[in-house]
């Protein structure tokens, strides 16, 4: 019998060479790329991956894409805007990699003729009426939406339920938020919850004197039949399908309302085939300036989602819309605990601010560590954001970040302060030497590559005003500029490289190089040599202006130390975070055990304030044994520490552990923390020198790994662990060959005449 046609296919070589390609782009993009808790994800059977927040529109699932081919070997068929496959290459890529196309009905509003309002927003908040509008006309479809215009970024939609006539219909649902109100009936008396102050029950009592109505907008209704015929078959064969369950991308510092369309997916499947094995895998999308160019981010994958069977039973029994609202409520917490989100931009900075502080000692924290201890930084903010405490701390906060925005420096360069003017003057004659060095090797890169950087930057910002012009949710259009920029730098360069090989080989035609080139080179030596050179030349800019930027940014704060008015400021402003720091550090210590119970086990940064006497038992050093495969989650509670370091790695979602005082993380995956799967046995396993054992082996006290106070719980670990010791057989031969040593012992200390290397996170 002939083999079924795929619906959306996919050509494996085809996926892995494109993919390939792209990911060069993405290394010269992104400074680093962190996969964390990538030996979650399943290595076989159907899997859906729900990706969050939509920060950087088609190079998040690119990033996505490769991650989980490198980690774990899968193929992911993503769903993506059919507007977007309407673009000439994006359409061909997206198509080549077997992405399905999803037609979405904000893609297609459309200017309505009139103006509407609410008539009666009191008792029948989903009845609409019109002036001059034609509900009875190609305009509004029922199932179509009803979008009101935009404020604040943010336009309010509704579905259309019914059509009464060519000035009436009721929607499925009423306009939710004060704003929407606002402007459906002119009012101002509206509380933030959007309700009447002063409602009078009824009738043109309820609306403005002399309002006349909004101007709308109207989308069709969006058949998706075709979406999940497609998604059902690439699931059933065991395949991945990947989506951003938001609807689309954004710039905003807060995860959007999910759409119901992967909770339909799953039930979907499951429904369809009770016995698949489906999971739903959460994945964090965490960026730090996601636009900017050579700027991080980390990809964390959650623990897989199972279906509950009874959720499944009620989508068959047609209770669908209980069954969707119960599994996009587990996907969403899902998603909030590999994602940091906060209400607004300034709070998330007042975040980052706190988490610096609460790290006195300087130590340089690995681009995971900072993550988490951001989310349960912003999870205790938002539940004692009305104690006294944090309003003052807050206030205190937003002020020292002020006075280090106008003097012109970082958090981690206040600490120049405290040297001494000879070795100030040292420093800086010796870093402005070395700024000409790498000046040198990247002045010839960026002259010959600034064509292709000053376009990508004209057109990302072009791009970005017209994304943000078209769109109801976009702040600043931030999320499409990451785009347009690796693609005009993907079209431009070859082009620009092209032109140079031309203009090289025809100046060796004419007079070879003004004689420099001797006779006897063959003119196709020169074309070969110069599709290398340039290139080579461009990447050497980028390596040496990387580091020379650095450097640039760390010789203010010297100039500052000299000038005797700026040097005094300096060391108030060092005193001042020092007491700020102890602030910070006593507030969530005295906060945190009251929202975490077990807070002192699973801490993240060590208490620099805490006696000696209380910690636990220390070890210099240890070897890792296998126990350490509980990193992520199972970690033993007792902390450690050492001489070297007074910064540890707590238990939870985090492991137990030293930091090295370096700035390589070359080796970052075999930190427990980091880990992207459980060791391997080649680690030694010797019990002498392990945190565990019998009391008196190591010094160390005997603790559980976890809190179990059920049989689930006892499951739940029990089946983790199984899951750990097999992933671990099946990578070892390969681990073997990827792992090297990191020598805890041989990192040293932070300071600022080490800062060359330093980057700022």
């Amino acid at each position: 019998m002939a083999r079924k046609r795929e619906l959306v296919h996919m050509v494996d070589w085809i996926y892995d060479l494109l993919l390939w390609i792209f990911s060069i782009l993405v290394d010269l993009f992104f400074r680093e790329v962190h996969p964390r808790g990538s030996w979650k994800v399943p290595r076989r059977g159907p899997v859906i991956f729900v990706a969050a927040p939509h920060a950087n529109q088609f190079v998040d699932p690119l990033i996505l894409m490769r991650v989980i081919r490198m980690e774990s070997h899968r193929r992911i068929a993503f769903l993506i805007a059919e507007k977007s496959m309407r673009r000439r290459f994006i359409g061909w890529f997206a198509r080549s990699v077997g992405a399905v196309p999803v037609a979405r009905a904000m893609d297609n509003v459309k200017p309505a003729t009139g103006r509407i309002y609410l008539p009666d927003p009191v008792n029948d908040p989903t009845l609409i009426r019109g002036v001059g509008t034609k509900f009875d006309g190609p305009e509004v479809q029922i199932g179509g939406l009803l979008v009101l215009p935009t404020v604040n970024g943010e336009a309010a939609n509704a579905e259309i339920l019914e059509v009464h006539g060519p000035e009436e219909i009721r929607l499925k649902k009423e306009f939710k938020g004060s704003n929407a109100l606002r402007q459906l009936t002119g009012r101002e008396d509206i509380t933030e919850d959007g309700k009447l102050i002063d409602g009078a029950g009824g009738g043109q009592k309820d609306l403005a004197p002399d309002f006349k109505g909004t101007s709308y907008k109207t989308a069709p209704k969006v058949d998706q039949t075709k979406v999940y015929d497609a998604v059902f078959e690439r699931l059933n064969a065991g395949g991945c399908v990947g989506i951003f369950p938001e609807g689309g991308s954004h710039d905003r510092t807060e995860l959007l309302p999910l759409k119901a369309g992967v909770a339909i997916m799953a039930l979907g499947a499951l429904a369809a085939n009770p016995d698949c094995g489906l999971k739903i895998v959460p994945c964090g999308m965490n960026y730090f300036h996601a636009h900017k160019f050579r700027s991080r981010a980390v990809i964390e994958f959650g623990s897989p989602v199972e279906v509950p069977s009874e959720l499944v039973d009620m989508y068959k029994k047609g209770e669908r819309r209980e069954a969707v609202r119960h599994l996009l409520e587990t996907v969403y917490q899902a998603l909030v605990s590999v994602t940091v989100t906060s209400p607004d931009y300034d709070t998330l900075m007042l975040i980052q601010a706190a988490r610096r502080l609460y790290n006195p000692t300087g130590k340089k924290l690995p681009l995971p560590m900072v993550v988490e201890l951001n989310r349960r930084l912003v999870k205790g903010y938002t539940h004692y954001k009305d104690d006294p405490r944090i309003i003052n701390l807050k206030r205190s906060v937003s002020a020292y970040n002020k006075q280090l925005w106008l003097l012109g420096i970082r958090d981690h360069q206040v600490e120049y302060a405290k040297i001494s003017i000879h070795k100030v003057i040292f420093m800086l004659l010796y870093r402005l030497g070395k700024l000409a060095v790498m000046a040198v090797g990247t002045l010839p890169g960026l002259v010959l590559f600034a064509p292709v950087f000053v376009a990508s930057k004209l057109i990302s910002i072009k791009k970005s005003r017209e994304a943000l012009a078209a769109s109801t949710v976009k702040l600043e259009g931030r999320d499409v500029m990451a785009t347009w920029k690796l693609l005009v730098a993907l079209a431009f360069a070859p082009l620009l490289y092209a032109l140079y090989t031309v203009l090289l080989t025809w100046w060796t035609y004419r007079n070879r190089v003004q004689g420099i080139v001797p006779e006897w080179v063959p003119l196709w030596f020169v074309v070969v040599f110069a599709m290398v050179f340039f290139p080579s030349i461009t990447f050497a800019a980028l390596r040496f202006g990387e580091t020379g930027m650095d450097i640039f940014k760390s010789l203010r704060p010297l100039l500052l130390c000299l000038y005797p008015t700026s040097a005094n400021t300096l060391v108030k402003l060092r005193k001042k975070r020092e007491k700020l720091s102890a602030d910070v550090t006593e507030v969530i210590n005295t906060l945190g055990p009251e929202m975490f119970p077990d807070f002192d086990a699973t801490r993240i940064v060590a208490d620099p304030f805490r006696d000696d006497s209380t910690q636990s038992p220390v070890s210099p050093r240890r070897t890792r044994t296998d126990s350490d495969m509980f990193a992520d989650g199972f970690s033993p509670s007792s902390p450690r520490r050492s001489h070297t370091t007074d910064a540890s790695i707590g238990g939870g979602s985090s492991a137990q552990g030293h930091l090295p005082r370096n700035e390589s993380f070359g080796n970052l995956g075999n930190i427990a923390l980091f880990a992207t799967r459980p060791p391997s046995r080649s680690r030694s396993r010797s019990r002498s020198s392990s945190g565990g054992g019998l009391a008196g082996s190591a010094g160390f006290p005997v603790k559980g790994f976890s809190t179990m106070n059920s049989k689930e719980s006892f499951d739940e670990v029990s089946k983790r662990i199984r899951g750990a010791m097999q992933e671990r057989g099946k990578e070892r031969t390969r681990r073997r060959s990827e792992e090297g040593s990191w020598d805890m012992a041989d990192s040293g200390a932070v300071t600022p005449g080490n800062e060359e290397g330093k980057k700022q996170v």
